[in-house]
Order: C-alpha cells, then sequence, then structure tokens
C-alpha cells in the first residue's frame, strides 16, 4: 500500500482542522476548530490567536467538538455561530455556544458555557495571543479593572513573572496610524510571556495564576466571557502589505565561531532498544552521552552499567543528568550515586544535578517546594564528585530556569531543554517556536553571560510535565498538546524541525546541543506503522548525523529573507562549505542565492521518503535557486568555498 503525502510529511493520517478564511472590509482572520488565527488588518499581523480554550485539571487541553456550526457573509460583516462540547477526562461536559462578529474595524468573540456536573478545570476561557515579532519591546497601553491606564512596553528580554495583571483592555500600534484595541469581559486577566515555553507569542489569559487550581465549575452555572477587537485609524488610508511570497534571498558571513557538539539522550527505561541500536551512535558521530538518572524512579546500579557499557560502544563522553531526592543529607545521597559509579566503572565528562522538586513548575503566586539552597546542592555534587565538572540549570524547560534562576558561579556550565507542544500542537505553532526560541537563547545569555551553556534533550514530544501529574498518552497518534509522543518527530516535519532547532541556537554558542534519546518515541528508530522501515534510521538521524559533522567545522552564518519559511546554517570544513537548510511550511519554498555556482545538493523530500529512506543520494547542481519541497531538508556542499 502507498503511503500518503501527510503520512510520509507528519507521520500520522490525521489531517487538521480547515481553515476557513473570514473578511470584512480590510480586516480578516482564519477559523481554526471553532477560534481565530492569524487576525490581520491591512495584510498585517495584529493579534496571533483569540481562542476559546478547556483545561483539564492537568493543563491537558481538552478537544472542542464543534456542531451547528454557521457564517453568515454580509456585505459588511460576517457572522459565525456554533456550538462546542468539552469533555473532561473523568466524563464531565462542558457546553459552550459562542458567536464571532467580524466587522471592517472590529472583531467580537462572544462564549457562553454550562458544565453539565461539576467541571474540574485549570483553566476553562479565553486566550488572546499577541505576536512577538515586531511587537517585543514595543510600547503597549494596559487599562486595568479601576479604569487606570498603565504606559509600558511589551517585554523584550523574557519575563520569568506576568508583566500585566487585572488586564480589562490592551492597545498598542500595529502600524503608524493605526493601533489596535483588545477589550476583555466576564472575569480577570492577565498576561504571561509564553515566550517561556517557545510560543510565539504574549498570551493574556482568564483567571489569575496566583488562585488557586485546579477549579471547579459548579453543574448547571452558566458563564459569560467576551472579547472586542477594535482596530482605531488616523490619518491617510493604510496600503495593504502583501504576504510573503516568491523566492527567498539568501545571505552568507563566514567565521561566525563554532557549532555545538551533538548529543544523544540515554533512558533508563529503554535498554533493551538501546542495546540494540548502539551502533547508531558511533554512526551519527555524536560527541556526548546525556543519561537521565532519577533515584525516585528506581534508577541504580543497572542503569550505570548499561550507561557505561553505552560509553564504551560509542566513544561518546558521558553526562549522568541526576535528580537529587534530597530527603536525606546531601552527602549521602549523592555519595551514594557516587559510589554507584565508580563500581560500575562508568568515567564522567560532566555531572548535572537538580534537586527533585525543581522538575515541577511553581507557578507565580504559588509556594515554592521545600528544597535545599542551590549552593548547597552545588557543593555535595563536588564534594561526593571531585574534579568532575558540573552543571545546573533545569532539566525542564526554559520557564522554570527564568523562574528559578540558579548560582552559576560555580558551574562549569548552565543546562535547560525546551517543548514546542506545551500550550499548542498544531503545525503552524510548532513551527512558529523558533520566533521565541530565539528570545530564549538571547535571554540565557543576558542572565548567564558567557557561561558554557547546553540545551537538551529537546523534543517535539514531551519527556515530562512540570504543569501536571503526567503527560498525555496518545496511542492514536495525533497533535495532542503535552503529549508524550508525537508521530511528527517519525517524518519530514520531525527532520525540518529539528534542523531549525540548530539554526536557530546557533547564535547562542552552545556547547552540547540534544535533540533526541536514542531509543523509543524520542529516538533515532523508526518502530512500527511509521513513514520509515521498522529499525531503520529516521529521517532526523539524517539531520543530527550532518550537524555532528558541522560541529568540527567554521560556522558560516546563514540568513534568510523569510525566517518563518526557510532556516538555515552552515560550516567550513576544509575547503568545503557545507550549508543545510529546512523548509518550514507546507508549500514549495524557492532559495535564491547571490551568483550561480556549482554545488552538491543532497535532499530529504517526500520523494526520498516515498522510495525507501535509503542513504540520501547526492547530486549536482548549478544556478542561482534551489527548491526546497513541504517540510524538506537541503544539504550543499559547495567545494571552492563559500559564496560570496
Amino acid at each position: 500500500m502507498t503511503a500518503s503525502r501527510a503520512f510520509l510529511l507528519f507521520g500520522t493520517e490525521e489531517h487538521e482542522p480547515e481553515a476557513r478564511h473570514l473578511q470584512a472590509g480590510r480586516l480578516d482572520a482564519e477559523l481554526v476548530g471553532g477560534n481565530l488565527r492569524m487576525i490581520r488588518f491591512s495584510g498585517t499581523e495584529v493579534v496571533r490567536a483569540i481562542s476559546f480554550l478547556v483545561r483539564d485539571r492537568d493543563w491537558g487541553t481538552c478537544a472542542a467538538a464543534i456542531t451547528n456550526l454557521s457564517v453568515e457573509e454580509e456585505e459588511a460583516a460576517t457572522i459565525v455561530r456554533y456550538n462546542a462540547r468539552f469533555q473532561a477526562p473523568d466524563g464531565a461536559v462542558l457546553e459552550c455556544r459562542a458567536t464571532i462578529e467580524l466587522f471592517p474595524d472590529a472583531l467580537i468573540f462572544d462564549a457562553r458555557f454550562t458544565p453539565d456536573r461539576d467541571f474540574e478545570t485549570a483553566r476553562a476561557g479565553f486566550a488572546i495571543l499577541h505576536p512577538i515579532v515586531g511587537v517585543a519591546g514595543q510600547t503597549v497601553a494596559v487599562e486595568h479593572g479601576d479604569g487606570s491606564i498603565e504606559r509600558s512596553v511589551f517585554p523584550d528580554r523574557i519575563e520569568p513573572w506576568q508583566p500585566f495583571k487585572d488586564i480589562a483592555a490592551i492597545t498598542h500600534e500595529v502600524m503608524p496610524g493605526v493601533e489596535a484595541e483588545c477589550r476583555m469581559a466576564g472575569d480577570v486577566f492577565e498576561m504571561e510571556d509564553q515566550r517561556n515555553w517557545t510560543d510565539g507569542s504574549y498570551k493574556t489569559y482568564v483567571r489569575a495564576l496566583a488562585l488557586p487550581w485546579p477549579y471547579v465549575l459548579k453543574a448547571g452555572a452558566t458563564v459569560h466571557q467576551a472579547i472586542r477587537l477594535s482596530i482605531r485609524q488616523a490619518g491617510a488610508a493604510i496600503p495593504k502589505v502583501d504576504q510573503e511570497s516568491g523566492p527567498i534571498a539568501v545571505s552568507l558571513r563566514r567565521e561566525q565561531g563554532t557549532l555545538p557538539a551533538i548529543g544523544i539522550g540515554l533512558r533508563p527505561d529503554e535498554v533493551s532498544d538501546e542495546l540494540l541500536d548502539a551502533g547508531l551512535i558511533r554512526a551519527l558521530g555524536a560527541r556526548h552521552l546525556v543519561c537521565h538518572f532519577d533515584p525516585d524512579a528506581g534508577h541504580a546500579a543497572a542503569a550505570l552499567r548499561h550507561f557505561r557499557q553505552m560509553a564504551d560502544s560509542s566513544g561518546a563522553a558521558v553526562t549522568l543528568e541526576c535528580f537529587v531526592p534530597c530527603r536525606r543529607p546531601l552527602d549521602v545521597e549523592l555519595g551514594e550515586v557516587a559510589r554507584m559509579v565508580r563500581d560500575s566503572g562508568l568515567k564522567l565528562a560532566s555531572l548535572a544535578v537538580s534537586p527533585s522538586v525543581d522538575r515541577q513548575s511553581t507557578p507565580p503566586g504559588s509556594v515554592w517546594p521545600e528544597c535545599p539552597p542551590l549552593e548547597d546542592v552545588y557543593a555535595a555534587a563536588e564534594r561526593t564528585f571531585p574534579g568532575v565538572p558540573l552543571g545546573g540549570g533545569m532539566f525542564s524547560y526554559f520557564t522554570e530556569l527564568n523562574r528559578k534562576r540558579v548560582p552559576a558561579d560555580r558551574l562549569a556550565y548552565v543546562t535547560h531543554c525546551t517543548n514546542p507542544i506545551v500550550h499548542a500542537a498544531d503545525d503552524l505553532s510548532v513551527m512558529q517556536t523558533f520566533e521565541a526560541l530565539r528570545d530564549v537563547t538571547r535571554s540565557v545569555r543576558a542572565i548567564y553571560g558567557n557561561r558554557p551553556y547546553r540545551i537538551g534533550p529537546s523534543t517535539i514530544a514531551m519527556r515530562q510535565n512540570p504543569y501536571g501529574s503526567a503527560t498525555k498518552e496518545n496511542p492514536l497518534g495525533k497533535r495532542i498538546a503535552m503529549a508524550s509522543r508525537d508521530p511528527r518527530h517519525n517524518a519530514l516535519f520531525g527532520a525540518a524541525w529539528t534542523l531549525a532547532y540548530a539554526a536557530t541556537v546557533a547564535d547562542a554558542e552552545l556547547e552540547v546541543l540534544t535533540l533526541s534519546t536514542l531509543a523509543g518515541s524520542f529516538g533515532l528508530v523508526a518502530g512500527p506503522g511509521e513513514p520509515v522501515k521498522e529499525g531503520h534510521p529516521r529521517p532526523l538521524f539524517h539531520v543530527l548525523r550532518w550537524l555532528a559533522e558541522l560541529s568540527g567545522g567554521r560556522r558560516i552564518a546563514v540568513e534568510t529573507a523569510a525566517r518563518n519559511r526557510v532556516v538555515g546554517l552552515g560550516a567550513a570544513l576544509g575547503e568545503t562549505s557545507t550549508l543545510l537548510f529546512a523548509n518550514l511550511t507546507p508549500d514549495l519554498q524557492t532559495l535564491r542565492f547571490a551568483e550561480p555556482a556549482r554545488r552538491r545538493l543532497t535532499l530529504l523530500d517526500e520523494n526520498w521518503l516515498r522510495e525507501g529512506a535509503r542513504e540520501p543520494e547526492v547530486r549536482a547542481q548549478e544556478g542561482e535557486s534551489i527548491m526546497l519541497p513541504a517540510y524538506a531538508v537541503a544539504r550543499i556542499d559547495i567545494l571552492s568555498g563559500i559564496e560570496q
């Protein structure tokens, strides 16, 4: 049976909800799954999204079942009506009646929702997303519940806490002569800097985080909320901005530092598969093994012996990522780990430690859990592992590192992970996370300066859920926020995401970057029912192999004229300059270089995948342009050196 295009691109036959274009005059938006995104005035993005969302007690998203959808398109307005049904994991149901009215200079999104029985939720109501690009650092007026006006700016560096609270309305300049006011009604709203989770937005959401959660919506009680977006224009008519299209110009700069060494994550729960796949570490060229060790999960001497076996077979350096329970004296707990490490014969290139309680997030306004000072934890690690370089930070996400900043003066490096599906799992939102990832690394550098810096393991799927009791199961291979398994990891989308991640963090001069485990749903090897034959390397393996090869060269800074469509990076190895590009979209993209040149092109695309995903073919390519199909990754080798 021939694989479908969707399966090759995304690893799943599930199709995203169809987007319907809504328009009234120069104000337009996309309607997707009952919510609005890409709200634009005269072609310029005003608000990234207005959504009515329901979270379960663990912050998982309850999917909306939409019925009775109607769209009335009139000369001066477009009106949408629908019913939505949200079901919690315990079977409780929330019924919602929604209306969206779109006018040439205003948009109203109204929702009335009622639970059939007591409904336990972490949040239910509206979320408004303001974009980052063109907005960060710009002026904003915030109206509070008492009518007072606060004049400020959207945060430039990522704020660990809410930049604005008690919000009744937000007004910002969209373009010269045009401002947008977003007014909220029905509850108290506040804003968080959603770049903490690599979302490409500032999010204004209902219900203060300082209030207890989860909370209960009472059976039969109807709640009413509404959002009104108003466009105010001064002066002459504003010309429409054409959407980006056409070839994407590429510019290159030489000798921009180095690229990070590539790491691979190892997990004790994947021992049998990792032993089978150990040869891939050497084939990939990974130089670091990030070995997850958690005494609270029962990890002990057997896990350490396994890590030694993997290190011996691969020749890679070992970092032990060690949680510290902090329930007994620190020297006792870490001393036991040190003894098991010595007995196993495992040689550590570095050790990263984190108190176990820090795996769970502490939201603003919550009480921090009891924990020894990090200075004491680090001092105990130095005593029990003398001479081993010590890393610290968070094994979860930048959010937690930003909220609980570690004392880095005694650390050999700072580390954290990221995850792109904390809040949203649609394809567009996942690829938009790179807008925020640039600011994550920029913020880390602002906080910790030139301290050596490592990221990972970071994957599309969520390794752990710091915001609830567990990650979400995904047995049907759908696009689910906070899922422990994501089908796109296995397909071309995952390969493009991996390359785009490396390209986005290149300016941060990382020491080690880890974007995969060896085995399992976060790993390099295909399982049954995937686009690649079971037991063979997934597409992202080839991307990581290329990145590992380039980590030994002199970095080439690669800029594209449309970073939301194509990103790239490169390095010079001897007389050869190698450039890697990823298409972040489902559409064909064309790269235009400054001048014609003779190049060697290697392409990971749907045709390569359909033909069996064998060792990618290298072919000669000439001219000024290169075509990149949907979510394709390209390698371009220029034998005579970099183009000027």
